[in-house]
């Protein structure tokens, strides 16, 4: 993730005043970047067999497992623990996360890591389960409380490394250095990043991904088609980042409806798994934009699912950001299968809009704010809080209160 401050600003976002000008495949001026790879990423069908031996490779011989009760009823928490087992690792279950982790998940994991004593973390599952686990290791190995974490590099002594295995195809935590945890009393959304919060190694298994409901399978990978698009195009973007941007989006707009009509496609799995994966690369490389920070309130006061309250509100912010992205906007079209070759520079950003709304559209999603119960008399709260996210403070467009809200209207 990049570190606070003024982000640098991009001629090649900047309008185009005559299209003949286009295209420009590179920014004018090098921009400088620090990555710093810190996850192996073990991709593969059944790659969760080797779980065992990857977790021996970093000397641990305790493992505390975090997953979900869905988890846990698909077979793929077991699948996990009988690797590690056959590994002579002795491996217990932490299973209390829901799907928003919070305060008190984190607390729960907190107390069996105290009661087993693990040498390593392992969260199987969905984005709960990995943001989950990092917020065990953050409180197990630093003390304090979760929101002690609420930021960037707060904590100041060693982690216990960390495996992820994804079973959905969204979040792309397992290849960020960041967990997102809720405040169980105040439902507030916390980022709690640190670089030795990311995972050692990310073992991505297809596999595990066909048992994901038809609707977790739509709302997580919105989500990850919204981290591809949103990464491309941020104040933080650098070449780095917009590489990991552009494959996640190219997979990930592939694959979207395929996995949906062929949920057993076992090809367009693993495409998606590697999109999320990779945009979750770009994520940490560049940061996202307004529809995280619009999305969050929506989640904290009206219950909307983060990928639903995403679907509601990526099309908008790319409307909003059109203006000053259309170059980069129309690179993500040339790259979908639906718009290779569009020819006009100006319908970019409406075209890459109707696009991403009829991804939502095809999954069954609401496309109004007003189909999920939010009222227009609660925007300017939504907006008030929205301004609060960091995630919108490297929108390339600038964003404040009112900006916000009259996203929101458009929305409704």
């Amino acid at each position: 993730m990049p570190t606070e401050g003024a982000p640098v600003r991009h001629p090649a976002c900047e309008p185009a005043e005559k299209p003949a000008a286009f295209p420009l495949a590179e920014p004018r001026r090098v921009i400088p970047f620090d990555y710093y790879p810190r996850t192996r990423i073990v991709f593969g069908p059944g790659k969760i067999d080797a779980l065992g031996e990857l977790a021996g490779e970093l000397g641990a011989r305790r493992a505390l497992v975090v997953s979900d009760p869905g988890i846990v009823e698909a077979g793929h928490t077991e699948h996990g623990l009988a690797a590690l087992r056959r590994a002579g690792i002795e491996a217990h279950v932490f299973d209390e996360v829901e799907e928003n982790p919070t305060t008190a998940n984190v607390e729960g994991g907190v107390a069996a890591a105290r009661r087993y004593d693990p040498e390593i973390l392992i969260g199987l599952g969905g984005g709960s389960s990995m943001d989950c686990a990092k917020g065990i290791n953050f409180v197990y190995t630093n003390g304090g409380k979760v929101q002690d974490y609420w930021g960037v590099g707060k904590a100041t002594k060693p982690m216990l490394p960390m495996i992820a295995v994804p079973t959905t195809a969204g979040t792309g935590s397992e290849s960020q250095s960041f967990a997102l945890i809720s405040d169980a009393a105040t439902h507030v959304k916390m980022a709690c990043g640190d670089k030795k919060a990311s995972f050692r190694v990310a073992v991505l298994d297809p596999l595990l991904t066909l048992t994901q409901p038809p609707r977790v399978t739509a709302l997580t990978g919105i989500d990850a088609i919204s981290h591809a698009v949103e990464s491309y195009v941020t104040k933080a973007r650098n070449s780095a980042s917009a590489a990991f941007s552009r494959e996640a989006w190219r997979l990930l707009s592939r694959n979207y409806h395929r996995v949906l009509e062929a949920p057993q496609d076992v090809d367009a799995r693993s495409g998606m798994q590697l999109g999320a994966c990779f945009a979750g690369l770009a994520i940490e490389n560049s940061m996202l934009g307004a529809a995280h920070a619009l999305a969050n309130p929506l989640t904290a006061r009206y219950g909307i699912v983060h990928g639903e309250a995403i679907a509601l509100m990526l099309p908008h912010v790319i409307r909003f950001n059109g203006p000053q992205c259309r170059r980069w906007y129309h690179e993500l079209l040339e790259l979908a299968p639906q718009t290779n070759g569009l020819p006009v520079i100006g319908e970019a950003p409406e075209k890459l809009a109707e696009l991403v709304a009829a991804f939502a559209a095809h999954a069954g999603l609401p496309a109004r704010l007003s189909e999920r119960g939010v009222e227009a008399a609660t925007l300017g709260e939504l907006a008030a809080e929205a301004a609060k996210q960091w995630t919108g403070s490297f929108n390339p467009r600038p964003v404040d209160e009112a900006s916000l809200r009259a996203i929101y209207e458009a929305a409704m």
